[in-house]
């Protein structure tokens, strides 16, 4: 993290104990002063160590709380690798397909076989139970195996790959989306912090110059006019930052949960040649970045599969109105038409009123409407791509108007002016107007480029795979 950030953190932690410091040194001056009567000086000398105790734990714990959390400098390949190997809910969602293709092996599974004893419980003319016996009892053994037919197996088998697919593009669909809000918060987090310095310097400058003109104001060599026009100033600065201190934390707090780490305040870092070395857009063209949208986006191959799944199943449900065949064979000792009878057995269905039409007409509409989803999904990728294409041809394009030299002969203009000030050569309303239009132009400098890095990383987004700003 940038110095300033983590000095407004710790600002903001160590502010929260300032009223607790102030009602607690209220609340023992009231108990001193009611008591004050009855204290000997040896009792009032006791009671202020005791006081001077208190605020040194609640300011030792303001400090404690103020370090709770580490600064990690972190570049993006970093980030995506914390990101990868400790995200929950991309590793919860993963499992999602171990589930899929866990239901692979069980749909390759054939029926078990069906074993039936049956033995005589009680026989009256032996007065004897569980008469099995060869000479005078009675069992019979029966196995029989169910057989599907037309396929029905090969079909659940091929309708459990599909699932499994579509799992997997669930998951990388996830992971396409994710990885997205990570690339984006960062480079947002990085420009925000960066102009966070420029707010910083600024008022690192009024502070020193506000002093300055509330000791020459007491003497009387500058007027009240300027010395609270020019705190006026460092007030609506400092109100600024805090705004954008803001807006940094909202982002932390994503990275911390992308991450998952609530331990550590990141400071993103960007090479100063990181906008460089991007490609430009216009080098490549849009229908190459939409047939590439159309391979790697997981939605979309979500629902081409999400289509294929319905046809399997279609299939599936006109096979399920065919009837399977059972196959058994089975012994009976003597209660039969002959001792120790066997016989083999045969049972099917009678396809007479059940033959599976409900589920078959259901599977039909649902191919019919997955049809529509697909090419729903395929304009939306083609809005998306030529959407992103054209964003990022903007911000090209303004980029290449900037001189790259502008920031930091901003900034040598900046410390020219203050010192001119400071030798009474310029006026407060000049210093002030620059002060503004300098902090307007860093500020729109680091948005600019916040706003390409956004419309790349939004192009990579759209075509499913990082192509520019790998």
């Amino acid at each position: 993290m940038h110095a300033c950030a983590y000095g407004s953190l710790q600002r903001l932690t160590i502010n929260l104990y300032v009223p607790v410091l102030l009602i607690s040194h209220k609340l023992f001056n009231t108990n001193f002063i009611i008591n004050d009567s009855n204290m000997s000086s040896k009792d009032l000398h006791v009671a202020s160590i005791y006081r001077i105790l208190t605020c040194c734990l609640l300011l030792l714990a303001a400090g404690i709380s103020a370090k709770a959390q580490d600064t990690v400098h972190i570049n993006l390949p970093d980030a995506e690798k914390q990101f990868l190997d400790r995200n929950l809910q991309l590793l919860a969602e993963k499992y999602n397909v171990s589930i899929a293709k866990a239901q692979i092996i069980q749909a390759r599974l054939y029926n078990n076989p069906n074993l039936t004893l049956s033995g005589n419980l009680y026989n009256p003319d032996q007065k004897k139970f569980f008469d099995i016996s060869n000479q005078t009892g009675q069992y019979e053994i029966g196995i029989q195996q169910m057989i599907s037919l037309a396929g029905k197996r090969n079909k659940q088998v091929k309708l459990a790959r599909t699932n499994a697919e579509m799992a997997e593009n669930a998951f990388f669909d996830l992971l396409r989306t994710l990885r997205f809000t990570l690339r984006s918060d960062f480079y947002q987090a990085y420009y925000l912090q960066s102009s966070m310095k420029a707010y910083e310097a600024q008022i690192a400058t009024l502070e020193k110059m506000d002093a300055t003109y509330k000791e020459l104001q007491q003497k009387g060599l500058v007027t009240l006019k300027d010395a609270v026009r020019l705190r006026s100033l460092l007030y609506s600065l400092r109100a600024e930052r805090t705004n954008m201190q803001n807006q940094v934390n909202d982002l932390e707090a994503e990275l911390q949960l992308l991450l998952q780490n609530n331990h550590s305040w990141f400071a993103p870092e960007v090479q100063d040649n990181a906008l460089a070395g991007i490609p430009e857009v216009r080098q490549t063209s849009l229908q190459s970045l939409v047939d590439s949208a159309y391979a790697n986006r997981q939605d979309l191959l979500l629902a081409q599969n999400s289509l294929l799944y319905n046809q399997q199943n279609y299939s599936l449900q006109k096979a399920m109105a065919v009837p399977d065949l059972t196959l058994g064979a089975s012994f009976d000792k003597r209660g039969s038409f002959v001792n120790n009878a066997s016989f083999l057995n045969l049972g099917i269905d009678l396809p007479f009123f059940n033959r599976n039409q409900g589920n078959i007409k259901a599977a039909k509409f649902s191919v019919d409407q997955n049809k529509l989803l697909v090419q729903q999904q395929t304009q939306v990728v083609e809005n998306e791509v030529q959407t992103a294409y054209v964003k990022a041809m903007n911000t090209d394009k303004m980029l290449e108007s900037v001189d790259p030299a502008f920031r930091g002969q901003f900034e040598q203009l900046l410390q020219s002016i203050t010192d001119n000030f400071m030798k009474k050569n310029i006026s407060l309303l000049e210093l002030t107007d620059f002060y503004d239009s300098y902090k307007e132009n860093i500020l729109q400098l680091n948005q600019l480029q916040n706003d390409r890095m956004q419309a790349i990383e939004t192009l990579n987004f759209a075509i499913g795979k990082t192509l520019f700003n790998k």
